[in-house]
């Protein structure tokens, strides 16, 4: 039987989490229609803006298998823990869990803050060491991932983590189960990937926007 996972417990809510500084950001509208490829390049538009797994992305990018460093997880109740506003479809009391996604020897890829229902998490959560992705492929689980806005902007906590420059690229979206909102999944990927993907910006040696 899998133990519980028993998460950060204390009187104030940590808002601790790596959101972008963002200087530039897309809702569902400019998701749907893409970037302009002098803004973001075709592979890097289909990383962001596709409804693929990200994890499974990574792994075929590098070669390499996806493992996750599981860094918080804490309950939050029903703080908005300054999430974006979809935070509000996830039925509270909430769980907030942060992650860095990273190839088997060690480079970081991206980094992901998702919010569950807490009284559900261990349903879907059984193994934490394995992605999102694959412990819900492993439960046969039937999703569909909504991406429904994109952020462009800075973290310096990010840029020590990734040990690269910002600015970063990030997205946000919901999975949906059976009609329901299951997760709010933020994320965030580093410019490293451009040794998989190339330039993020078509025609351009530069990666700022």
């Amino acid at each position: 039987m899998t133990q519980a996972f028993q998460p950060t417990r204390g009187t104030a809510v940590s808002t601790a989490w790596h959101k972008l500084d963002s200087s530039w950001q897309g809702d569902e509208v400019v998701v749907q229609r893409g970037l302009p490829h002098e803004q973001l390049a075709p592979a890097w538009q289909m990383l962001l803006l596709g409804d693929g797994s990200p994890t499974r992305h990574l792994q075929l990018l590098t070669g390499e298998p996806t493992e996750v460093d599981v860094i918080d997880m804490s309950l939050i109740g029903n703080d908005l823990d300054q999430a974006p506003d979809l935070i509000q479809r996830v039925p509270g009391p909430r769980l907030r869990r942060q992650v860095w996604l990273r190839t088997a020897s060690g480079q970081r890829l991206a980094y992901a803050t998702s919010w569950w229902e807490a009284s559900h998490v261990d349903e879907y959560l059984q193994n934490r060491s394995l992605p999102i992705w694959a412990s819900l492929t492993r439960l046969r689980t039937e999703l569909h991932r909504d991406v429904q806005g994109i952020h462009y902007g800075h973290s310096t906590a990010l840029e020590l983590a990734f040990e690269q420059k910002g600015p970063f690229w990030g997205r946000y979206y919901l999975f949906w189960h059976h009609g329901q909102p299951l997760t709010l999944i933020y994320e965030v990927f580093s410019p490293y990937l451009a040794k998989y993907l190339g330039n993020i910006r078509s025609g351009s040696g530069s990666n700022s926007l």
